[in-house]
C-alpha cells in the first residue's frame, strides 16, 4: 500500500479546501480498512490523535508549502 502522505496529498490535491479533503478521507477510511489500519499506525507513529491526524499533517504540510514560497520571495528581494 502507498505512503499515508501521498493518500494525504492526493486527497488535498483532488478538493480546494482542508475541510472537504479530510471529511472525504475520513469516508474513505470508513469504506477501506486498510486505509484505517495504515492511518492508526502513522497516528501512532507521529504521536497524533486519529481525529486530528489528517489536520495536524495538513497543517504542517501548507506550513511547509508556504516556506518554499517565502524562500524563493526572499531571493529574489536580495
Amino acid at each position: 500500500m502507498e505512503d499515508i502522505t501521498a493518500i494525504f496529498n492526493s486527497f488535498l490535491s483532488q478538493y480546494d479546501s482542508v475541510d472537504i479533503a479530510e471529511s472525504e478521507f475520513k469516508k474513505s477510511m470508513h469504506e477501506d480498512n486498510d486505509l484505517r489500519c495504515l492511518y492508526r499506525d502513522w497516528c501512532k507513529d507521529v504521536g497524533s490523535t486519529e481525529k486530528n491526524g489528517f489536520f495536524d499533517y495538513c497543517d504542517e504540510y501548507l506550513d511547509s508549502q508556504n516556506d518554499v514560497w517565502n524562500t524563493l520571495n526572499d531571493y529574489d528581494n536580495d
